[in-house]
């Protein structure tokens, strides 16, 4: 479990308060108007975004201060943070030792998780030599190789077109099933959230919203909801 309590962010002339329980092998979608705190949600969490107040806990222990490589959860941003000078393997590698001194046993790990996504024969590739689609599938086999109780996606597949999104969502959803994570998920697609949330956190107004059941949210939205969908 995963509990903000009595948090509040504040950026300059930005404010946001958030206070809500997520329950682990859930998935959220977190869903608002551009500007509204979505992505510092997520920074938040993982320990890029300093909180004013308040405190983040899981499993009951106190991790509001802790940095963000010590947090039960890994984060993959828009970009893919790939690096380019390096292949594939290391850059996957890299969620498992940042140093990049890979075991026998760690490339086998590396190895497996580039087959579940299906990369195996890209392994020594560089991420120029990669379409977006495999490079979204080299992100998120990194994410695979830390194993961390919470999966965090800012919007990655957001360039996809339509039908690699849906691939990609689908296998996010798969993989996140097989190890049991949670995942909080940004987007600002309606039909992601349809196709892959159990519960929705709305931002807007200052505040990111409790979680909500996502089917009867999207089906019979509050006002501001509705307003920010059209």
């Amino acid at each position: 479990m995963l509990r903000l309590e009595n948090c509040e962010i504040v950026q300059g002339t930005f404010r946001m308060t958030a206070d809500m329980t997520l329950e682990q092998g859930q998935k959220y979608a977190v869903i608002g108007p551009s500007g509204a705190g979505k992505s510092t949600l997520l920074g938040a969490l993982c320990g890029f975004v300093p909180m004013a107040r308040g405190r983040i806990l899981h499993e009951g222990s106190n991790i509001t201060e802790a940095d963000p490589g010590a947090r039960p959860m890994t984060m993959l941003f828009q970009d893919n943070n790939l690096f380019p000078h390096l292949t594939v393997v290391l850059n996957v590698g890299l969620g498992i030792r940042p140093d990049m001194r890979l075991t026998t046993a760690d490339r086998s790990r590396i190895a497996d998780a580039l087959a579940r996504v299906g990369l195996a024969d890209q392994a020594e590739k560089r991420p120029a030599a990669l379409s977006g689609g495999q490079q979204s599938r080299a992100a998120l086999a990194r994410v695979l190789v830390q194993a961390q109780p919470w999966v965090l996606l800012d919007e990655p597949f957001a360039a996809l077109g339509p039908a690699l999104r849906n691939e990609m969502l689908d296998l996010v959803q798969g993989l996140v099933a097989e190890t049991g994570a949670g995942l909080i998920m940004v987007t600002h697609a309606p039909e992601d959230v349809r196709r892959i949330a159990d519960q929705v956190i709305f931002v807007g107004g200052g505040a990111a919203e409790a979680p909500r059941p996502a089917a009867e949210l999207m089906d019979n939205p509050p006002p501001e909801l509705k307003a920010y969908l059209g």
